[in-house]
């Protein structure tokens, strides 16, 4: 069985690799019950091209890959992308 295998690449340079930034951060908030602060801790994963350097986020990637999944449907598997 034969495949097609479609590759997210970056929109500034057309490169395929990319490195994962992590930026960890904590977000307080206050309640209205009490004076102590409650807090979330969080993760942000940004993806950075390795040759331009350009940033994209996990959902930009994804978007983009759901699209070449719609498009590939359309036109089928012999129709390229």
């Amino acid at each position: 069985m034969e495949y097609v295998q479609d590759y997210f690449s970056c929109s500034g340079c057309n490169n395929r690799d990319f490195k994962l930034i992590y930026n960890f951060s904590i977000r307080f908030s206050g309640v209205n019950f009490s004076d102590e602060l409650i807090y979330d801790r969080l993760t942000d994963e940004t993806y950075q091209c390795t040759k331009c350097k350009k940033t994209f986020t996990k959902s930009q990637i994804e978007e983009t890959l759901a699209d070449y999944k719609k498009r590939r449907k359309s036109r089928g598997q012999e129709g390229g992308v």
